[in-house]
């Protein structure tokens, strides 16, 4: 790409220690989009991350340009009116930009040959706009260190591929860093039963007195263990653990339904002993102090995934987008197009000490017919997968949005240190921090 970027719109308000208010129904509408995506995921032996947050702004822009059934499709995606999703989209990127620990980018690549609507791209949320050289090979370098300068190194690439066809690629970058308040210790586990039985791994632990960081909420995939890892930026994971045989995509959509108030939580004080919900027990134990206790052992992840939109295009809305005999977007350009390409690439990682995560979505647009689009029906298909141990979400702890969200199934393999010779209990059994 020649030249200098410029900008589309201007981001305004206080500066980043500002907390963000995102109005609630975008916030809905974003969470209901990762409660779709979470549902239709593929069964698979493997781990995911997904974030619904860098996707939505993206089909909101969209909408905002397309016409025909190509519109209706996207309203339904994004849960609200097109007229409405262009300036919901610049208040959600403003507001994940300004989360602390949080950034968000928009990013518009174009032939020059594209005449493009002024008024949708000045609508465009503080956006990155660039035109191609005419070499794809170069373009392409040209997005991959866009996308690694907005996340900071943690998505390296663009996750689309560049050629003639490519008329417009529309892009977002999303990241996210949060400490945890309390960190855990790291210790060697060693499953006995489940999918990781017979394993030694790398586990975290740690004690507190606030029982009320893990609950039991009861939802449609039956009863589902939450836990609440507070961060230092206003951000929080949420480990959900399902019973044993629950979808993993049932169990990440209760989760958002949980975040969202729609099924409520029995909080650790008041459950009844015995074992009230999935990973749980409660009993009683003696203590050196009157301060209750809870006792959480978990397993660090490091996840990276890369999602085909297109592979489940009804829960994108995209379906009669993608009919390149038509055009469905004469309010981006009066060109005829279509989507040809729209991809994420995703990282998740949780440590002892924090969590980062990161996604970048690319729409590619090519050249549609002129007709007029037509209407697509597509079946959407769930498939079950019960080998992922759990699922987790990443929620603005103020507004409830949910950031990021993946499953859990490759833990970290535990690797032996060379034995000392001092520093270990007889037994090999360490006490508790």
């Amino acid at each position: 790409m020649r030249g200098t970027e410029r900008t589309a719109g201007t981001a305004t308000g206080p500066a980043a220690s500002w907390t963000p208010s995102v109005p609630g129904g975008t916030v809905r509408a974003v969470n209901r989009l990762t409660a779709r995506w979470a549902a239709a995921l593929p069964a698979g032996p493997r781990g995911t991350v997904l974030s619904a947050a860098a996707v939505w702004p993206l089909l909101a822009l969209l909408a905002d340009g397309a016409a025909g059934p190509a519109r209706a499709e996207l309203e339904d995606a994004v849960g609200m009116p097109a007229d409405r999703a262009a300036e919901a989209a610049r208040g959600l990127v403003a507001a994940l930009d300004r989360i602390r620990g949080s950034a968000a980018a928009i990013g518009l690549w174009a032939r020059p040959e594209l005449p493009l609507r002024e008024r949708w791209v000045a609508g465009l949320p503080n956006a990155s706009l660039g035109r191609f050289t005419g070499d794809d090979t170069a373009d392409k370098a040209a997005l991959d260190a866009w996308a690694a300068e907005r996340t900071g190194g943690l998505i390296p690439a663009m996750p689309v591929e560049i050629d003639e066809d490519v008329l417009l690629v529309l892009a977002a970058a999303q990241t996210l860093r949060t400490q945890w308040l309390q960190p855990f210790w790291e210790y060697e586990l060693a499953p006995e039963s489940g999918p990781w039985a017979g394993r030694h791994l790398v586990g975290l632990r740690r004690r507190t007195a606030l029982l009320d960081r893990v609950g039991v909420a009861g939802t449609p995939a039956g009863p589902l263990t939450v836990l609440r890892v507070l961060g230092d930026t206003g951000v929080d994971v949420h480990l959900l653990l399902g019973e044993e045989g629950a979808a993993p995509g049932a169990v990440l959509a209760a989760g958002v339904g949980v975040v969202g108030g729609a099924h409520p939580v029995v909080a650790g004080d008041a459950l009844p002993l015995g074992e009230p919900g999935p990973g749980l027990r409660v009993g009683h134990t003696r203590s050196a102090t009157r301060e209750p206790e809870l006792a959480v052992t978990t397993s660090p992840f490091d996840l990276t995934a890369e999602h085909d939109l297109l592979a489940s295009a009804a829960v994108f809305g995209l379906s009669a987008a993608t009919d390149r005999d038509h055009g469905h977007f004469p309010g981006v350009s009066d060109s005829p197009l279509a989507v040809a390409q729209a991809r994420q690439a995703g990282m998740a990682r949780f440590t002892r000490d924090g969590f980062e995560a990161a996604a970048v979505t690319a729409i590619a647009l090519a050249a549609g017919g002129a007709a007029e689009p037509r209407l697509r029906y597509r079946v959407r298909r769930v498939e079950l997968d019960v080998d992922r141990p759990f699922g987790f979400l990443a929620v603005h702890r103020t507004s409830r949005l949910v950031l990021s969200a993946g499953w859990v199934a490759d833990p970290v393999e535990y690797a032996y240190e060379p034995y000392s010779g001092d520093g270990d209990d007889e037994d090999g059994d360490e006490d508790w921090p």
